[in-house]
């Protein structure tokens, strides 16, 4: 029985990180009551906090009792350093979580991955054979171990044991408002930026020549959140895997040129082989703390701004990516969001809660 929308109640996990942080904003605007468990109290407004471990059985079955949420949105994972490790962390933390609200009345669990569904895990990354652009949501899954796959496999399991309908989906390079995120490339690509204006050298492009010149698509946070409430809350799209970009595709030596712009810095594009951000940002500490106390910036540690080795991989593949929307605009999502206008008005709300300049 579907539950009335004056007495939803959204439990977002991992909220304070990109994605989980724009579902508490989004959910919270349309009046939901939001719960946001967390391991650190982000002062979130609109939700209330819950503080518990994922990967304790017991941290969070204290932390949820009582609790009564009808539609649970996850976004939380650890990376580990391999990819058995990954299965037994993240696919543990989704098991916990479900197995701690088995008593709650929950309609709907959606769940956040993304496109090394198609590609495979880091530690096999594009290695074996994959399917051709643009992926498409029926492509079987790769011959590989793979954390996104043994989280849908816990999914399933509890859907048809506790009776929920559940979503799957696919984002690419997520970019959106979160600060001491592992996966961050709007943040990094600012603090690269600020870098290269303080020091006056040029803003390098880091990839690769194929990911230069191929075409490209990611994932505005606030489209996803968009996507994830539509496909727990609308009747015939429950119960589906989709894939989520924001339904334009750019090559990177069209965009890098107008990102330079928008910083007023130089930009320099591929120039025979990779120049990768762990390499040029080495050593950058320093300046940062500087950039930082000249314009009051609220966090000068870089290694919470900057994810140099994220935006690299992603950067640096030598392959192109790009994901199919036409799923969901069958069963009825029609969301849209242009990436240029997504990384400037990120950048233009760092720059607003003096993150980067």
């Amino acid at each position: 029985m579907e539950v009335p929308e004056n007495t939803r109640t959204a439990l977002v996990v991992g909220a304070s990180g990109i994605a989980g942080s724009a579902l508490v904003s989004q959910l919270s605007t349309e009046g939901w009551n939001v719960l946001a468990l967390s391991r650190r109290d982000t002062g979130q407004v609109g939700a209330r906090h819950i503080a518990a471990d994922l990967t304790s059985a017991k941290s969070l079955a204290e932390a949820l009792a009582g609790e009564r949420p009808t539609h649970v949105f996850f976004t939380a994972w650890l990376r580990q350093d391999t990819e058995q490790e990954n299965i037994d962390v993240n696919a543990g933390m989704l098991r916990n979580l479900l197995a701690a609200l088995k008593d709650a009345p929950v309609e709907h669990v959606a769940l956040m991955t993304g496109l090394k569904h198609y590609l495979g895990p880091f530690e096999a990354y594009a290695a074996g054979e994959m399917p051709d652009t643009p992926f498409h949501e029926e492509e079987p899954r790769l011959d590989v171990d793979n954390f996104y796959y043994a989280q849908e496999d816990v999914l399933w399991e509890a859907a048809a044991a506790q009776g929920f309908t559940w979503s799957v989906h696919r984002a690419h390079t997520v970019i959106g408002h979160a600060v001491g995120n592992a996966m961050n490339m709007g943040l990094t690509l600012a603090a690269q930026a600020a870098i290269c204006r303080e020091l006056e050298i040029p803003f390098i492009f880091p990839g690769s020549e194929t990911q230069w010149n191929s075409l490209v698509d990611m994932t505005d946070s606030g489209l996803l959140a968009d996507h994830m409430i539509w496909a727990a809350t609308t009747p015939g799209a429950a119960d589906e895997a989709y894939n989520i970009v924001n339904g334009d595709v750019f090559r990177w030596r069209w965009m890098w040129p107008r990102l330079a712009a928008y910083f007023g810095v130089e930009a320099v594009g591929f120039e025979g082989k990779p120049r990768p951000l762990e390499e040029q940002m080495a050593g950058m500490e320093g300046v940062w703390a500087t950039i930082s106390e000249k314009h009051g910036l609220a966090e000068a540690d870089l290694s919470r701004i900057a994810s140099w080795w994220h935006t690299d991989g992603d950067l640096g593949r030598d392959i192109e990516v790009v994901a199919d929307m036409g799923k969901s605009r069958i069963a009825g999502f029609s969301g849209f969001r242009r990436t240029e206008d997504a990384f400037t008005d990120l950048f233009a709300r760092y720059s607003q809660d003096r993150l980067v300049p």
